[in-house]
């Protein structure tokens, strides 16, 4: 089978929806002991070293632009149709919510991978322009797709409800983690790590993207009620200053500015070392399409409080505890529970631990493919 990609993400994001691509192009290169061939498309090439294992894979080849014609996001929204049927791909897939708007009429079959519609959840999270944008591309892309793929059942539902896609076109298909989140660190590189970003002996970890969304500042609000010797610890981006926002209600609260360590730009390699070495992890998000933080944390062996409402209960399961998330109580009755550890923080670490086997590679990669076959025939 020709498999081509929407490479674009995988080239140039280093989270989120570049992981994702990542690992899906890694996972499908050695499934069926390598005998499909893939193709990902990108508008261009970036130095980026997380490509290295796509790059060494003898049947992953990278396509560009043609010296001649469409070019960047031209060239994804109708150029790349052209080269697919060049290419006698048998089955394209939108890897990240989008597909080329001429894909129907190309004749070439075609999956779009569905993750959130965030932006139709919480609008305010989103300018106008792109919340109008965002909403014809995708729901465009899961009308024209053959087959849908969406990442949690909460997704599913959601495409079902605001796109009014059938629900006998979508496939719900779990993603995993990286298998550097299973892998033991050894002592050595754990000090190592806790040496160079000066962490704490105690410290929650919170880890993704610092938006009004991800809801940090419940976070910093509930080291109000723990021993001030517990830092908090967030690892992501600021996005439109929302750390202003979190420091401000961290004052609010009476938390001293000290305990919320800020770290930006960190290494993918250093993550699990810093999982490892919180005591407790937390995603109060206010709404997920699924959550992998929660799926890493746990991997890590790490007690997980996330928030309720979207998809976090269906990533973590019994095993995580979720709140409220406007609840500064909830998270510091959670968060005490966690920390003063015990056996039942210990079976639940454990029942964690053995429920994210659900969300492994290789089952990933062996559904995708029964869904192109789904799609081909």
């Amino acid at each position: 089978m020709i498999i081509g990609f929407d490479g674009k993400r995988a080239v140039n994001n280093l989270t989120g929806l570049g992981n994702y691509s990542r690992l899906v192009l890694e996972s499908l290169a050695h499934a069926d002991e390598g005998m499909h061939r893939l193709l990902v498309y990108a508008p261009e090439m970036r130095d980026n070293p997380r490509l290295a294992p796509l790059k060494e894979a003898d049947n992953v080849e990278f396509r560009y632009p043609a010296p001649v014609g469409f070019k960047g996001s031209l060239w994804r929204t109708f150029g790349i149709s052209n080269h697919l049927l060049a290419d006698k791909v048998d089955v394209y897939h939108g890897l990240s919510n989008e597909l080329p708007l001429n894909i129907a009429k190309s004749g070439v079959r075609s999956v779009v991978t569905l993750h959130d519609v965030i932006y139709r959840r919480l609008p305010t999270c989103y300018g106008a322009f792109d919340r109008r944008m965002y909403d014809f591309k995708y729901g465009s892309s899961c009308r024209n797709a053959d087959r849908v793929i969406a990442i949690s059942e909460c997704t599913k539902r959601d495409a079902i409800e605001l796109y009014d896609i059938a629900e006998d076109k979508i496939d719900v298909v779990y993603q995993g983690c990286d298998d550097i989140f299973r892998l033991p660190v050894s002592a050595a590189a754990m000090q190592e790590v806790h040496a160079r970003y000066g962490l704490p002996e105690r410290y929650l970890i919170q880890v993704g993207t610092i938006e009004w969304r991800k809801n940090l500042a419940l976070s910093a609000a509930a080291l109000s009620g723990l021993e001030k010797d517990v830092k908090l610890v967030a690892v992501g981006r600021d996005r439109k200053g929302y750390k202003r926002e979190v420091m401000e209600v961290a004052r609010r609260h009476g938390v001293d500015a000290e305990r919320i360590i800020f770290l930006e730009g960190v290494p993918f390699a250093d993550l699990p070392a810093l999982y490892r070495g919180a005591s407790v992890a937390l995603l109060p998000s206010r709404y997920e399409g699924f959550g992998i933080p929660v799926i890493e944390a746990m991997e890590c062996e790490v007690p997980f409080v996330g928030g309720r409402g979207s998809c976090l209960e269906e990533a973590g399961g019994p095993a995580g505890r979720y709140v409220d998330t406007e609840s500064v109580d909830e998270m510091i009755a959670e968060v005490r529970i966690a920390l003063d550890g015990g056996e039942d923080v210990a079976r639940r670490v454990r029942e964690g631990k053995e429920y994210v086997k659900r969300f492994n590679n290789a089952d990933m990669a062996g559904k995708i493919l029964e869904v192109y076959r789904k799609t081909l025939a």
